[in-house]
């Protein structure tokens, strides 16, 4: 069965989030490009976003969240990342962390380590879903070695198949992906660089103190 598409306002975000409670793979708009997410709830949940991408569950999968405050609960805020997640969420930047120890993922979360991924976006979709259903597991909408989707169309015609609903928020903005920094241990390293400059990633842990590993 080819997946519902609904329009993203406030009705059809009340659907998706009826789906992700009830166990389903939802698409949504996000501020780069479209992504799938399951609720953390679900048994097997971030199992089936691997199947859904036709790709082995080799990678940590990060989550979407609506705050800095919801970010505290699900991962520890070291003072790089307080810095970064200020200057710059909602954004384009995806923070490394530690694990709470009160707070154990699953492995097929985190790759296995002791580390969580973090992300504030910069879109109303994603947070509204994360502040009613609770951080979400999230990962681009596109099948493994396919470009990924930019509007609900494309995602339809890669993965309609193998979700349960779309949320239609138009054309995604598209550039560059996250830019990822790894705040875990005692220097933060930039993992990955995108949409946040690293020179802007620099100046801001320069300003509090904190020195950029340079990898």
């Amino acid at each position: 069965m080819t997946a519902r598409v609904v329009a993203d306002d406030a009705e059809g975000r009340a659907l998706a989030m009826g789906v992700l409670r009830e166990g389903g793979i939802v698409a949504l708009p996000t501020d780069t490009v479209y992504g799938i997410a399951v609720s953390l709830t679900t048994p097997g949940g971030i199992e089936r976003l691997y199947r859904v991408k036709e790709r082995p569950p080799d990678k940590a999968v990060m989550l979407l969240l609506d705050d800095v405050g919801q970010a505290a609960r699900a991962g520890r805020i070291t003072p790089a990342a307080a810095a970064l997640a200020s200057a710059f969420w909602p954004g384009g930047l995806t923070l490394i962390v530690p694990q709470r120890p009160d707070v154990p993922w699953p492995a097929v979360l985190t790759g296995g380590s002791a580390t969580i991924g973090l992300r504030v976006p910069d879109h109303d979709a994603p947070r509204t879903l994360a502040r009613g259903v609770g951080p979400l597991p999230t990962t681009s909408a596109n099948r493994s070695g396919v470009p990924e989707a930019s509007d609900a169309a494309g995602v339809v015609a890669q993965l309609g198949d193998a979700i349960d609903l779309v949320l239609d928020g138009g054309p995604a903005p598209g550039g560059l992906a996250s830019t990822i920094v790894d705040c875990s241990g005692a220097r933060p390293t930039i993992v990955r660089a995108g949409a946040v400059p690293s020179g802007s990633v620099a100046a801001i842990l320069a300003a509090a103190g904190i020195d950029l590993a340079v990898g």
